[in-house]
């Protein structure tokens, strides 16, 4: 059985039922309330498989009242995955900022070229056929 971050993830992979979580983000709302918007698309039995994916995750619950079945939002597996993002989110900005200040002691630690005399590039080195016509040409001799 998947952990409930897993099930809270797969549940919000679909766009269908990120939507009937906006839906019940503005409050609760019956069965037939919630499929309405998607009626074009798919049908009433689809819209319940929906429903239950989210609430095997925790994250819509149901009440009956006589014929009604009454859905709301339950917060806290959104909640528990911002909280699982947001140590990333720490770790990749640390990791960003060393790298900008490694960036910055690399630029400061190079010559500006505008300034005079820091500029001057060494002298071109010879290449190794030059290198190896010296020391045959020492030898011929």
């Amino acid at each position: 059985m998947p952990d409930g971050l897993s099930q809270t993830f797969a549940a919000l992979a679909d766009p269908t039922r990120r939507a009937i979580l906006a839906q019940l983000a503005r409050g609760d709302a019956n069965v037939s309330d919630l499929a309405q918007p998607f009626m074009s698309d798919m049908s009433l039995p689809a819209v319940t498989k929906h429903l239950k994916v989210l609430e095997r995750a925790g994250l819509v619950r149901k009440t009956r009242a006589a014929q009604w079945r009454t859905c709301s939002l339950n917060p806290q597996p959104l909640k528990d995955a911002t909280d699982w993002i947001e140590e990333y989110r720490r770790m990749w900005e640390a990791s960003l900022d060393r790298l900008g200040d490694y960036l910055q002691e690399l630029q400061a630690a190079q010559p500006l070229a505008s300034e005079p005399g820091e500029s001057e590039r060494p002298p071109p080195t010879k290449s190794k056929t030059e290198r190896q016509g010296k020391r045959h040409a020492g030898k011929a001799q």
